[in-house]
C-alpha cells in the first residue's frame, strides 16, 4: 500500500520532470514562444514543483561551460536520482 503510493508519487514527479524538459526545449528552440492560457497554468505548476529540488542540486553542481554553451547537469542528476529512488523503494518493500 505505502510502496504503491510512494512509487505513484515518484512516477508523477518523473512525469513532471519530462514535461519540464519539453517546455524548456520548446523555449530554447523557439525564443519568442511563451505559454498562454491553460498551457501557462500547466507550465507554472510544473515549474513550481520542479524548481525547488533543481535549485537545491544546482547549488552544488554548477553548469559546465562548453564554449558559448552552458550544460546544466542538475536536471540529469535529479532525473537519474528519482529513477534510482524508485528502484530503491521497489526493492525495499
Amino acid at each position: 500500500m505505502i510502496e504503491s503510493l510512494i512509487l505513484s508519487l515518484l512516477r508523477l514527479f518523473l512525469f513532471t520532470l519530462i514535461i519540464r524538459f519539453i517546455i524548456d526545449w520548446v523555449q530554447v528552440l523557439s525564443r519568442t514562444w511563451r505559454p498562454t492560457g491553460f498551457l501557462l497554468v500547466i507550465a507554472e505548476t510544473v515549474f513550481s514543483i520542479t524548481d525547488p529540488p533543481l535549485n537545491a542540486i544546482r547549488r552544488y553542481i554548477k553548469p559546465i561551460r562548453l564554449g558559448a554553451v552552458s550544460l546544466d547537469l542538475g536536471f540529469l542528476v535529479l532525473f537519474i536520482g528519482t529513477q534510482m529512488l524508485m528502484g530503491f523503494v521497489a526493492a525495499l518493500f
